[in-house]
C-alpha cells in the first residue's frame, strides 16, 4: 500500500468542502431560475434590473470558487481527488459564468423579441441545475448515495440530448423565418450560448461519474 492510499483510509478527512459544493450548486439554481424569468420577460428595464441580479449572483459563485481553491490549498487530506474538487468547481463555475453571459448578451443586443426556444433552452438549464443540485447534496456520502449521484447525471445527460434536439429546431427555424439579417445574427448567437451552457453542465456530472469511479 503506499503512502497516499495509507493517509487516506486512516488520517481523517477535510469535510468542510462538501458546505463549499452545496453553496456553489444552491448559487447555480439561483443564476438558472433568473434566466428563466428573464426569457419570459419582454421588457428592457426588466433585462437589465434581471441581469445585475444574475451579475451579482456569478459574483457570489466566484467568490465561492476562490474560498475552494484556498481551502484545497490548505487542506491535506481532501474528501476525493484534488484534481476532480478543482475542475468540479471549476465546471459549476462555467456554467454560471455561462448563464450571466446570455443575459448580458441579451441586454447589449436588444433583441425586438425572446423566440419561445429561448425559454424551452432555460428551462433546460434549470432543470439540470437542480439535478446537479441534487448530486452535490448527496456526495457527501457518496457511497450509500450513489444511485441518487448516478441517476441526476444521467439526467442531464438526457437534459443536454433534448437541449441540441432544440437548438436545431431552434436554429431551423430562426433561418427560415427571420428575415432581418441583424436579429438573426443576434438570436443565432444567444441559441449558441444556452446550447452550450447545457453542454457545460453536462461537463459537471462527467466530473461526478468520475468521482464515483476513482471511489468505487
Amino acid at each position: 500500500m503506499n503512502i497516499d492510499k495509507f493517509l487516506k483510509i486512516f488520517v481523517p478527512k477535510d469535510h468542510s468542502f462538501f458546505p463549499l459544493f452545496e453553496s456553489d450548486a444552491e448559487n447555480l439554481v439561483k443564476a438558472a431560475e433568473q434566466l428563466v424569468l428573464l426569457m419570459k420577460t419582454t421588457n428592457l428595464e426588466e433585462w437589465e434590473k434581471i441581469y445585475k441580479e444574475i451579475k451579482d449572483i456569478e459574483h457570489i459563485g466566484d467568490e465561492i470558487t476562490n474560498n475552494t481553491y484556498q481551502q484545497l490549498n490548505k487542506s491535506f487530506i481532501t474528501p476525493f481527488d484534488r484534481e476532480d474538487i478543482h475542475e468540479l468547481t471549476a465546471h459549476i463555475d462555467d456554467v454560471v459564468d455561462s448563464i450571466n453571459g446570455i443575459a448580458r448578451r441579451i441586454c447589449l443586443y436588444k433583441p425586438k423579441k425572446l423566440i419561445p426556444v429561448f425559454i424551452e433552452l432555460s428551462e433546460l438549464i434549470l432543470e439540470g441545475a437542480k439535478h446537479i443540485e441534487t448530486a452535490i447534496h448527496a456526495l457527501k456520502d457518496a457511497g450509500n448515495n450513489r444511485k441518487i449521484i448516478m441517476q441526476a447525471c444521467d439526467k442531464v445527460k438526457e437534459i443536454e440530448h433534448n437541449a441540441d434536439d432544440a437548438y436545431f429546431s431552434g436554429v431551423t427555424d430562426l433561418f427560415e423565418n427571420e428575415n432581418d439579417s441583424k436579429e438573426l445574427l443576434k438570436k443565432n448567437k444567444i441559441l449558441e450560448i444556452l446550447e452550450r451552457c447545457v453542454d457545460e453542465e453536462e461537463d459537471v456530472t462527467d466530473t461526478l461519474k468520475a468521482i464515483l469511479i476513482k471511489m468505487a
